[in-house]
């Protein structure tokens, strides 16, 4: 699952997953995809159930005593949208008003959907094309050096 797309967010505040990913999605036999706050950008990431179950456990797992892991904790556990699906449908996954926000994402805008292998990325165009050409996003986050339990996890 990879490849940029350029795909609108509807009135409700819906996307519709685009049909070359359906049947990739359909293949890892998961009914549910998870939709949460990227951690370092004013993004979303889109995780297919299996993906989730692994990056949700390991970061349970950390010690939340330190306050980026607790920071991180925050951020991709405490704002996650777990959402059922139908990949042999039109698929279309709800963005609450609080992941729109954080991502700067308005209703029926054109936005970018980045296939990441084993997820998505979620961003309003502008802030992607910055990204692509090199421009500074005022909102990253992890300018802190990561803990050794964090360094290693593939967010």
């Amino acid at each position: 699952m990879f490849g940029f797309n350029s795909i609108t967010i509807d009135p409700k505040g819906r996307i519709a997953m685009p049909a070359k990913y359906r049947d990739s999605l359909f293949e890892l036999n998961t009914n549910k995809i998870v939709v949460t706050q990227d951690p370092q950008y004013p993004a979303l990431k889109i995780y297919p159930q299996g993906v989730w179950n692994d990056i949700s456990s390991r970061l349970q797992s950390l010690q939340s005593l330190d306050p980026i892991v607790r920071k991180l904790q925050w951020t991709i556990l405490g704002n996650a949208s777990v959402q059922e699906f139908d990949a042999q449908s039109r698929m279309l996954l709800m963005i609450s008003s609080e992941l729109r926000a954080h991502a700067e994402i308005e209703i029926k805008e054109k936005i970018a959907l980045v296939g990441m292998g084993d997820k998505f990325e979620l961003w309003s165009l502008a802030n992607w094309e910055a990204r692509q050409h090199g421009g500074p996003l005022s909102t990253e986050i992890l300018e802190v050096v990561l803990p050794e339990t964090v360094k290693n996890m593939s967010f």
